[in-house]
């Protein structure tokens, strides 16, 4: 079961929104820190955030309850008492045993999908700020490379990108698409549909604009 999973032997393996409620509390420690611990209402608003997520959520106060007591098996949160309302602590550093530089890093990670060291260090800017990419990818490194096990991974490059990706572990290993373009997660498919669907919706409406513009030039 969970509660015998040794923490030190290596990191948690969180689902989604396990995953995605431990980030928000990291998040809102940082950004909003007079809201912390938060109230299980504000943990199921920043868990469903339109923005800052990918991807976006829907989940309901049963399922983050479920999810929050999954986390406080594992003592990665903890029930704050002493107010009238229940409110929920995080103990992420001090569980996976990384430095605020670190934890920030995974806190975008989780909240946001895979990204590269250039998008981290400007996702990051309100939890913490790095000096420059190369203090980002030094933190990343230490990340891949620790001997109790490794919290992030380095995607392979994708066709036409310049910088690689850098995905967290802490939902086990994600899924990569191939080199070749082809199948990829169905989330990934998903999202590249919308986009292409939204690019043909732009392009329509330039070409009647163009059409349009052509119409009046020409009559």
């Amino acid at each position: 079961s969970r509660k015998d999973r040794s923490m030190s032997d290596s990191p948690p393996i969180l689902s989604l929104l396990e995953a995605r409620v431990l980030g928000t509390q990291e998040e809102k420690q940082r950004t909003v820190p007079d809201t912390y611990p938060l109230s299980l209402n504000t943990l199921v608003a920043g868990c469903n955030q339109k923005t800052s997520r990918h991807p976006v959520l829907e989940a309901g106060e049963p399922e983050i309850l479920l999810a929050l007591e999954n986390l406080k098996e594992l003592g990665l949160v903890s029930e704050v008492s002493g107010s009238r309302v229940v409110r929920f602590a995080h103990n992420f550093e001090k569980v996976l045993g990384v430095p605020t530089q670190a934890s920030a890093l995974l806190t975008v990670l989780i909240l946001r999908g895979p990204q590269t060291a250039g998008e981290l260090r400007l996702n990051c800017e309100r939890l913490h700020k790095f000096a420059d990419i190369s203090a980002v990818e030094a933190f990343l490194e230490e990340l891949a490379a620790r001997s109790d096990g490794a919290l992030v991974i380095e995607l392979p490059r994708l066709p036409g990108a310049r910088e690689n990706r850098w995905s967290h572990l802490l939902s086990g290993q994600p899924a990569v698409e191939s080199q070749a373009g082809g199948r990829g997660t169905a989330a990934s498919s998903g999202q590249e549909i919308d986009e292409l669907r939204s690019r043909v919706t732009t392009l329509e409406a330039e070409v009647a604009a163009l059409r349009e513009m052509l119409e009046q030039l020409l009559g």
